[in-house]
């Protein structure tokens, strides 16, 4: 401020509303450093990304539908974790690999 006021009751004011911006600012930053700390947690307690999934179907028997490399980001919300082993059994019993992940070539298997 380059200008601050000549009077005293202004001046007083001017002190408060300064005390109670910087108590909000203050706050601001506790909850900005919390919630970036909450972050780091949940980013270091987050589980591995499996080598290899299995993505099932809809519906009643929910087949197999796909084989994904772990952290392909077409797999869908239906997969669940599995071995390299289990993963070579079930492309060449007939499940379909990704066609964006390559999952086949990935696991050395010539389609």
């Amino acid at each position: 401020m380059s200008n601050p006021p000549p009077d005293l009751p202004r001046l007083r004011t001017l002190e408060t509303w300064l005390a109670l911006t910087l108590d909000q600012v203050r706050e601001r930053i506790a909850a900005v450093e919390l919630r970036e700390a909450e972050v780091r947690r949940g980013r270091s307690a987050r589980p591995p990304v499996p080598d290899w999934t299995i993505e099932l179907g809809i519906g009643q028997g929910r087949r197999p539908l796909y084989v994904h490399v772990g952290g392909c980001h077409l797999a869908g919300d239906r997969r669940y974790p599995v071995s390299r082993d289990a993963a070579v059994r079930a492309v060449t019993e007939g499940v379909e690999a990704c066609s964006h992940c390559r999952a086949d070539t990935e696991l050395g298997i010539i389609g």
